[in-house]
C-alpha cells in the first residue's frame, strides 16, 4: 500500500480499513479502478462502506470535472498532473483566505479564467471527507457573502439575501420509533444497527416510562447524554393521596424508586423535601443534566439510575433511582453513520404524568418510521407487540405522519424446528404468519395500507458477535440499509449548496440593468399565471372542506346513538371484578379518562367517546392528508401550483437567472407548505379527542372525588350522566372545532402561497438596482459543488 491510499482512508474516517486494503495489495493505480463489488469485499459493514462510496464518488467526480472541464491544453494538462503528482492528494478548494467584498478582476484574457477558476485557488488541506470539505468551503463563501453586502437599513432585498443564508444553517432530521416490551430486544437491535454497544449496560432497559433518543454528536467525538426532568409540581401531582394500602402497583414501583421500599412510613410533607433531591440539583432547578463520557460503557454506567426500574441493578452504595422523575434523555453518538435519523426508544403507551404523556404523543407522530420489536418464536401471537400497534396506530397513521411500520421479529438464530427446515424456511414461515395478523387488523388498516408493512427476522447477538451467520442472514444490514437512505433524503451538504447556488444567482440577476422593460412584461404574465393558480387550489379546498362536513355530520349523529353502548362496555369490563376495576377507574379518572395498567390493555375514555366521530373521517383524512412519500396532499393541487417560469425562461432569456431564483423559491415554498400541513394535520385530526376530553375534565374531578364503599358505582354514575347530559352539543363542538381548524389551515396556505410568490417577484425583478458586490467567481465555485453533488445523488 501507497501513501496516497492510506492517507485517503484517513481522511475519510476510515482507517480500521487499512490493513485490509494493504493485505489486499490495493495501491493508488488499482484505489482508483475498485467498483462496487470491491468496496463490500474491503469493507463488509453497511455504515462504513455507505461513507466510502460517497467519498470515492466525489473523489473522481472531482478528478473528471478538473480533468474535462477546467484543463483546456495539453500543456496545463501536465501542469496540473505535475501538481497532483506532488502533493500525491487532491484538494478541494475553500474562499476561507479570501479576501472580503467584491475582487479585482483580471481582464486580460482567456488565461485570467483559468487562474480564477476554482481548481487554481489556495487549496484546503484539511481533514475530513470530501462532502465535510464542500460543505465547509461553501459556508465560508455564504459568510464572506454575507459579510459582504451593504449595510442598508429599509432595504428588503438585503434583508432577504442575509436571512436566506442565515437559514441554510437549518437542517431536519428523521424519527424512527422502536416500540417493544422489555426482554424483546430493542437495546441489542439498537446496538447491532449503529454498530456500537451504547446501551450494553442498561442505557435502554426495563424502564416503562423514559424516552430515549438516540442520534449523532456531530460536535464531538465524545458520549452524551441530556437527562431532561419533569417539574416538581408535576412530580407533586403524581404523588398518591392516602390511604396508601391498595395503591396501585405501578405508583408503588415509582415511590420505591425515588425514596426507597419504606416510602409509606414518611409523612405527606417530607416527600418534596429537597434533601430527597440533593444528588440531582437539576431537578429542583427545572434544568437539564448533562454527562459527557469517553466511552459507551461509562455513559452507559452514568445513565443507568435515570432509566432504570430493575430493582436487581444496583450501583454500590445508591438505593435511589431517578428514572421516575426523568421526561426523557438523549443519547449523543460519535461516529454516528445515520447523521440525519434519530432512534427513539418508546414507552409502549403514553405515561400518566401530563408533559411527558405529551411528549410522547408528539414524538410519536413524528416519526416516519416505526419498529414494532418482538421475539421471533412468538411473533405472530405476542398479544403486546400487536396492542402497542393498535393502540398507537391513530396517532402514527391520520394523527402522525408514519410511512412505514417494520415488524421486527428478534432472536430468529434461537428459532427451532422439528421438522429439520432451514432457517431461512423458518423465517419465511415467521413472516408470513405476522403479515396474516397484520391483515387481521381492522383499526390499523384504516391508516396503513399493506404496502406500509413489512417483516424482518433479525439475530442482532448474531451480526454483532459473528459466532454462525454472515452478516446478510442476520438481516441487520437490511435495517441498516433503509436507516442509511432514510438518512441520504436529508442530504446537509446538498441542500446548503443548493440553497447557496440559488442565492448567489439572484444576486448575479439582480445586478443586470438592461432589462427593465422585459421585467415588466414577465412580472405582469407571472401574476396572471398566480391568480389563475390560486382560484384552483381555493376551489379544490372548498370541496375537501364539504366532504369533511358532511363525513362529521354523519359521526356526530352515530356519536348520540352509540356513546352509551361504547362507554358501558368500557365501564364494566368482562372478567374483572369490581374490587380490582375499582382502583384502574379511579386512575382513568384522575388522568382526564385515560389510563395503562401494568397489564392491561390501555384505557381512553375520551378516545372510546370521540370514536364515531374519528371513524367518520378516517377514509377521508387518509385521502386528503396521505403520509406516504408519492404521495401528495389536497389530492396534490398544491404540487401543481406553478408560476410556469420553464416556458417563461424560454420566452424572456435575459432574466433566465430570476426565474430560476423563482422557480427555486418555489418548490421551496411547497416543500414549506408540506411540512406545515403534516404538523397542522396532526392536530386537526386529533382535536376530535381533545374536545371530548375537554368536555369531560369536570366529570372526572368529580368522579376522583368518589370516596367510600360506593365509589365504584358513584364514578360509573357519574361519568354516564355527564356524558347522556351532554351528548347533544359535546360531538357538536368536536365538529365544530375539527372544522375551524381546517378552515384556518386552508386560509394559511392560500395565504402563504399569495405572499411568498408576490415576495418573491417583487424581490428578483420589481426591485431597483441596488449596489450588490460582483460574486461572479462565487457563484461559478458553488455552481461546480452543486454541479458535482448533483451526480453524486
Amino acid at each position: 500500500m501507497d501513501d496516497y491510499v492510506r492517507s485517503k482512508l484517513t481522511e475519510w474516517g476510515l482507517s480500521e480499513y487499512i490493513q485490509k486494503f494493504e493485505d489486499e495489495g490495493v495501491d493508488k493505480k488499482s484505489f482508483n479502478c475498485l467498483n462496487e463489488q470491491d468496496f463490500a469485499n474491503l469493507i463488509p459493514r453497511v455504515g462504513p462502506r455507505a461513507v466510502f462510496r460517497e467519498s470515492f464518488k466525489l473523489l473522481k467526480g472531482e478528478e473528471n470535472t478538473t480533468n474535462q472541464d477546467i484543463i483546456e491544453s495539453p500543456a496545463q494538462l501536465q501542469q496540473e498532473r505535475e501538481e497532483v503528482a506532488e502533493s500525491d492528494q487532491v484538494f478541494l478548494p475553500t474562499s476561507a483566505t479570501k479576501g472580503k467584498g467584491k475582487r479585482k478582476l483580471d481582464l486580460q484574457g482567456e488565461s485570467s479564467k483559468l487562474l480564477s477558476t476554482p481548481s487554481k485557488r489556495k487549496r484546503d488541506s484539511g481533514g475530513g471527507s470530501h462532502t465535510e470539505k464542500i460543505l465547509s468551503n461553501v459556508k465560508n463563501i455564504m459568510n464572506d457573502v454575507k459579510q459582504s453586502l451593504p449595510n442598508q437599513d429599509n432595504n428588503k432585498l438585503i434583508e432577504f439575501l442575509s436571512t436566506e443564508i442565515s437559514k441554510l444553517e437549518e437542517d431536519k432530521k428523521e424519527q424512527v420509533g422502536v416500540f417493544g416490551k422489555t426482554g424483546a430486544g430493542k437495546s441489542t437491535l439498537i446496538n447491532a444497527v449503529i454498530e456500537k454497544k451504547i446501551l450494553h449496560s442498561g442505557i435502554i432497559s426495563a424502564c416503562t416510562s423514559v424516552m430515549i433518543k438516540v442520534e449523532a454528536n456531530t460536535k464531538n467525538k465524545k458520549y452524551e447524554a441530556d437527562i431532561e426532568f419533569i417539574t416538581k409540581a408535576e412530580w407533586q401531582y403524581e404523588l398518591p393521596p392516602r390511604p396508601w394500602d391498595d395503591v396501585d402497583e405501578d405508583i408503588d414501583e415509582k415511590m420505591s424508586a425515588v425514596y426507597g421500599k419504606e416510602w409509606r412510613n414518611m409523612s405527606d410533607e417530607s416527600f418534596m423535601d429537597d434533601k430527597n433531591f440533593k444528588e440531582i440539583p437539576e431537578f429542583l432547578q427545572s434544568k437539564t443534566k448533562n454527562l459527557t463520557c469517553g466511552s459507551a460503557e461509562e455513559l452507559s454506567e452514568k445513565c443507568a439510575r435515570y432509566t432504570r426500574t430493575d430493582s436487581t441493578v444496583r450501583e454500590k452504595g445508591r438505593k435511589r433511582w431517578y428514572w421516575p422523575l426523568v421526561k426523557c434523555v438523549t443519547v449523543r453518538v460519535p461516529n454516528y453513520a445515520f447523521q440525519h435519523v434519530t432512534l427513539v426508544d418508546l414507552p409502549g403507551t403514553g405515561d400518566r404524568n401530563a408533559s411527558r404523556d405529551k411528549m410522547w404523543k408528539e414524538v410519536v407522530g413524528s416519526c416516519s418510521t416505526v419498529w414494532i420489536v418482538t421475539e421471533s418464536i412468538r411473533a405472530a401471537a405476542d398479544r403486546d407487540a400487536w396492542e402497542i400497534l393498535e393502540s398507537a396506530s391513530s396517532l402514527m397513521g391520520n394523527g402522525g405522519e408514519c410511512q412505514q411500520i417494520h415488524f421486527i421479529c428478534t432472536k430468529s438464530d434461537l428459532i427451532t424446528d422439528s421438522s429439520n427446515e432451514s432457517a431461512a424456511d423458518v423465517c419465511a414461515r415467521v413472516k408470513e404468519k405476522v403479515i396474516q395478523a397484520f391483515s387481521k387488523l381492522p383499526k390499523v388498516k384504516k391508516h396503513f395500507s399493506d404496502g406500509c408493512f413489512k417483516v424482518f427476522t433479525v439475530s442482532s447477538e448474531e451480526f454483532l458477535e459473528k459466532k454462525q451467520l454472515q452478516p446478510d442472514e442476520t438481516e441487520i444490514p437490511e435495517l441498516q440499509e433503509f436507516l442509511q437512505n432514510l438518512s441520504d433524503c436529508h442530504s446537509e451538504t446538498f441542500n446548503y449548496v443548493s440553497g447557496a447556488y440559488e442565492i448567489l444567482s439572484l444576486i448575479k440577476g439582480a445586478r443586470s440593468r438592461e432589462v427593465a422593460g422585459k421585467k415588466t412584461k414577465v412580472c405582469s404574465e407571472l401574476n396572471e399565471n398566480m391568480r389563475r393558480e390560486l382560484h384552483k387550489v381555493q376551489k379544490s379546498m372548498d370541496d375537501t372542506y364539504s366532504a369533511f362536513r358532511k363525513c362529521l355530520s354523519k359521526g356526530v349523529e352515530d356519536s348520540k346513538k352509540r356513546c352509551q353502548e361504547k362507554l358501558t362496555f368500557k365501564l364494566n369490563p368482562k372478567g374483572v371484578s369490581d374490587q380490582g376495576f375499582h382502583k384502574i377507574l379511579k386512575c382513568v379518572v384522575r388522568n382526564h379518562g385515560t389510563y395503562k395498567p401494568k397489564k392491561w390493555k390501555q384505557i381512553n375514555l375520551n378516545e372510546t367517546l370521540a370514536s364515531c366521530l374519528t371513524d367518520s373521517i378516517d377514509e377521508e383524512f387518509r385521502k386528503t392528508f396521505p403520509n406516504e412519500r408519492n404521495c401528495e396532499p389536497f389530492n396534490g393541487v398544491i404540487n401543481a401550483f406553478s408560476l410556469d417560469t420553464n416556458s417563461l425562461i424560454e420566452r424572456f432569456t435575459d432574466v433566465k437567472l430570476q426565474l430560476i431564483f423563482l422557480k427555486t423559491e418555489e418548490m421551496k415554498m411547497k416543500t414549506k407548505l408540506n411540512k406545515e400541513i403534516r404538523d397542522r394535520k396532526k392536530k386537526i385530526y386529533n382535536s376530535l379527542t381533545e374536545e371530548i376530553e375537554k368536555s369531560m375534565r369536570e366529570c372526572y374531578k368529580i368522579a376522583a372525588g368518589s370516596e367510600g364503599e360506593d365509589t365504584l358505582k358513584n364514578m360509573r354514575e357519574t361519568i354516564m350522566k355527564h356524558v347522556l347530559s351532554s351528548k347533544h352539543s359535546m360531538f357538536e363542538q368536536a365538529k365544530e372545532e375539527f372544522l375551524s381548524r381546517l378552515r384556518d389551515l386552508m386560509d394559511e396556505i392560500l395565504k402563504i402561497l399569495r405572499e411568498a410568490m408576490q415576495k418573491s417577484i417583487e424581490l428578483s425583478l420589481e426591485t431597483d438596482d441596488y449596489p450588490l458586490p460582483d460574486f461572479d467567481e462565487e457563484l461559478a465555485e458553488v455552481e461546480k459543488y452543486y454541479n458535482d453533488l448533483k451526480k453524486s445523488q
